[in-house]
């Protein structure tokens, strides 16, 4: 069985998403996730009511986003987060979002062709939060192995 590399990160804005402080996150959101899609190694994204994923509210702070996806390899995801437009952004992200005392981001083998949910991924980021990195969920700093997961089991 082939595998994937899932993840989710959550952030909470600083104000609401139609304010004028959200706006250039915001009015950016399409081009950074048209860029994920066209990147080699996407395979899926979370969509809500548009074409990006702000209009879900999973967590009981209105203010919490979150955006998951899937990717062929944590290699294809890395290259996106860090090395493409797409970083740009991620050093802004304190002018659109305060630190949160948890983890906010989760990353997961799941088996190819599987659709993660919410409430999955927010497992993820709750074992993360109770034990650290583990294979059965981890961070980029701290990676594990398919076979490491499949072992753990």
């Amino acid at each position: 069985m082939n595998y994937h590399i899932a993840q989710i990160n959550i952030a909470r804005m600083v104000a609401p998403i139609d304010s004028d402080v959200m706006a250039d996150f915001v009015n950016n959101l399409d081009q950074i996730n048209a860029l994920a899609e066209t990147t080699t190694g996407f395979v899926w994204r979370l969509k809500g009511d548009g074409n990006d994923a702000t209009s879900l509210r999973p967590y009981e702070d209105e203010r919490i986003i979150v955006n998951m996806s899937v990717w062929e390899t944590i290699e294809a995801l890395h290259q996106y987060a860090y090395y493409s437009a797409h970083v740009e952004f991620f050093r802004r992200r304190t002018e659109w979002f305060s630190k949160l005392g948890t983890p906010i981001l989760a990353l997961w083998w799941i088996p190819q062709g599987h659709i993660p949910t919410v409430a999955e991924a927010q497992e993820k980021l709750a074992i993360l939060e109770q034990h650290g990195p583990t294979p059965l969920a981890f961070t980029f700093k701290q990676r594990f192995t398919v076979e490491q997961m499949l072992a753990h089991a």
